[in-house]
C-alpha cells in the first residue's frame, strides 16, 4: 500500500470524504485550502486523509475515511501516523482535529495515535449539519477537538 498526495488534476475520493464528513460544501472547501492525501493499492484508493493548514504552525487533520470493505485492517492508524509525520515534516508545530462525540472507534484510534482531548464544541453538528446525525446509537451534537504537540512537549 502507498499512501500519496493526490495528483494535480487528480480527483479526490468523494465517496470516501463523504463517509467522513456527510456535508458536500464544507468537504469542499476544505479541500481548496488543505491537501488530500490517498492510500492506493493495485490502484484502488482505500483511504483518503486531507491536512489543512489552520493557523502558523498548525495544521488540521479535517477527514480520515478507510473503505467500508477495507476497515479494521490498520489502514486508519496508518492514515493518521501519515498525517502526523507530514505535519512534522512540512514544519508545522500542532496538529488539530476534531471528531464527533459518537466517533468512540475514532476518539480512541486519535488517543492511540498520540493525540489529548483539548476542548468541545458544544451543538457543533446540530449548528452546521441540516440532518440530525445518529452514530453508534448516539446522537452526533458535539464535536470534540483534539491536539498534539509535534515538538514532543506534553
Amino acid at each position: 500500500m502507498d499512501i500519496r498526495k493526490l495528483l494535480p488534476g487528480e480527483l479526490p475520493p468523494m465517496d470516501l470524504l463523504l463517509s467522513a464528513d456527510p456535508s458536500e460544501s464544507l468537504v469542499k472547501n476544505y479541500l481548496t485550502s488543505g491537501d488530500c492525501y490517498i492510500a492506493v493499492q493495485d490502484e484502488e484508493v482505500l483511504g483518503v486523509y486531507v491536512l489543512l493548514p489552520t493557523r502558523p504552525d498548525t495544521a488540521e487533520l479535517v477527514n480520515v475515511a478507510v473503505a467500508e470493505e477495507h476497515q479494521g485492517k490498520g489502514i486508519g492508524k496508518m492514515l493518521v501516523q501519515q498525517a502526523i509525520e507530514t505535519a512534522k515534516q512540512t514544519g508545522y508545530t500542532t496538529i488539530e482535529l476534531g471528531t464527533g462525540n459518537s466517533s468512540v472507534g475514532q476518539l480512541a484510534l486519535y488517543q492511540k495515535c498520540g493525540f489529548r482531548i483539548v476542548g468541545i464544541d458544544f451543538d457543533f453538528f446540530t449548528r452546521h449539519y441540516a440532518e440530525i446525525i445518529y452514530e453508534n446509537g448516539i446522537h452526533c451534537r458535539d464535536m470534540v477537538r483534539l491536539s498534539q504537540d509535534l515538538n514532543g512537549g506534553r
